[in-house]
Parts: C-alpha cells; sequence; structure tokens
C-alpha cells in the first residue's frame, strides 16, 4: 500500500509543479490554491509511505516521479522541446526510479 500512496503523492506533485507555473507566481488566486492545496496533500502522502519505506527510496521515487510527470506535461501541453538529449534524460530519471523501487 506504501507504494501506491507514493505514486499518488508522485502525481499530486506533477499538479502542484504545473500550478506553480499557471498560478504566476502565486498571484493568481484559484491556481494558487490548487498548487497550495496539492502540494499539502502530496507532502502527507510522501510522509505516510516513509512510514513504511526507506527515506532515501520514498524521496526519491517521489522527485522522479514529479520530475517525468512535470517534464512529460510540459512537452505535450506547452511545446517544451523533445530532443534526443531530454529524452534520454527522462529515461535515465526512469531507470533511477526503477533501480530505488527494486532495491528496497
Amino acid at each position: 500500500m506504501a507504494w501506491v500512496i507514493l505514486v499518488i503523492a508522485g502525481l499530486l506533485e506533477v499538479v502542484w509543479a504545473v500550478g506553480l507555473k499557471y498560478s504566476e507566481g502565486l498571484t493568481k488566486l484559484w491556481p494558487s490554491v490548487l498548487t497550495i492545496s496539492t502540494l499539502l496533500l502530496s507532502f502527507w502522502l510522501l510522509g505516510l509511505a516513509m512510514r513504511s519505506l526507506p527515506i532515501g527510496t520514498a524521496y526519491g521515487v517521489w522527485v522522479g516521479i514529479g520530475a517525468v510527470g512535470t517534464v512529460i506535461y510540459g512537452v505535450l501541453f506547452l511545446a517544451e522541446p523533445a530532443g534526443f538529449i531530454r529524452i534520454a534524460s527522462v529515461c535515465l530519471i526512469l531507470a533511477g526510479i526503477v533501480g530505488l523501487k527494486v532495491s528496497a
């Protein structure tokens, strides 16, 4: 169950990271409310997952999901570049996430 909670926390990290862009520095009310709410929920779920997962594994996977998800969002919806080096870098992050999961 801790892994499911951790994945949800990581996906919420994507939401709040994207929300930071749309809140324009937390100056727009509703995007800011969404950003802060999902940030708090994401941290809370991360804390729950850390009750039974090693801290390094949980934090690394959480950050990795957030980073990969945010890059994918940027490429798909914000016309950010998707060059070879960028995609290869995302694949390396994914390999790191898998490595942390396997070693836990």
